[in-house]
């Protein structure tokens, strides 16, 4: 992977997208974002994801040269590129949080839609600007953000492309932590340890039925999740959590990921 690295300490996954100057989302970067997906899906020592941008921007949008030549014919062979680098993020089947310094706009800002929570600085911006290019978000803003905050908060961020600050975010339901911007990593990095020790194949079907869900009808959803239940009861996980809980009270009990 040329523009993205993987650091992993006790179970947390650092994704760092790193593309000089401001992580401009070309075509490589989506390449490495779907091949770190499947990488961090795989790995057993990874038990949660944080995705970060460094300490001055999260991504500042996908790289409008390589796309200002591009033909209508040209967009429909390449735009799967685009919005599979996010959903690949989205499907990771493991909680991932992505920590937001400075902006995170356009194709940035999807980025960080794709991720389960978003912390934020102090001094973040988020926005969708697309339309002021005369195009739409295509990586899955329209859908992402119009299920996170509503659609009508949704559309007046679209339609305008304007920027969006980290306090109204927050209210707004499109982050949801607000920190000082030197302790986004760190924070961001705390919370997702805490995974660590939990019982992955739960979590990964928790995961599994809130996003699905999301995306049918209420009883389809809720066959979904019936379908999910019982299957944890095939998981060691599963008889550590209730005999503990049986002899010793909650939230005692020692997990091992199976």
């Amino acid at each position: 992977m040329e523009f993205v690295s993987i650091d992993v300490t006790d179970g947390v996954a650092v994704l760092r997208l790193d593309r000089p100057k401001m992580n401009a989302i070309s075509v490589q970067v989506q390449a490495d974002l779907r091949e770190a997906a499947a990488e961090l899906t795989e790995r057993d020592d990874v038990r949660s994801v944080v995705i970060w941008g460094g300490e001055r921007v999260f991504a500042a949008g996908n790289d409008v040269k390589e796309m200002a030549d591009l033909t209508y014919s040209d967009m429909v062979k390449v735009s799967a590129s685009v919005s599979s680098a996010t959903t690949a993020i989205a499907r990771i089947p493991k909680p991932v949080v992505a920590a937001v310094n400075g902006y995170a706009l356009g194709g940035g800002c999807e980025l960080a839609l794709a991720a389960d929570l978003r912390f934020a600085a102090e001094d973040a911006v988020l926005g969708q600007p697309e339309v002021l290019l005369g195009i739409i978000p295509g990586a899955g803003g329209t859908q992402r953000l119009a299920r996170l905050v509503g659609t009508s908060r949704a559309k007046d961020i679209i339609f305008t492309g304007r920027f969006v600050k980290a306090d109204e975010a927050l209210r707004i339901g499109m982050v949801d932590r607000v920190v000082p911007a030197d302790k986004v990593l760190e924070e961001s990095v705390a919370y997702a340890a805490q995974f660590s020790g939990a019982a992955a194949l739960a979590v990964r079907a928790a995961k599994e039925c809130i996003d699905r869900g999301s995306e049918v009808d209420l009883d389809t959803g809720l066959e979904i999740e019936r379908q999910q239940f019982a299957g944890v009861f095939a998981t060691e996980d599963r008889t550590r959590g209730i005999t503990s809980f049986v002899e010793n009270g909650p939230g005692k009990a020692t997990f091992v990921g199976r």
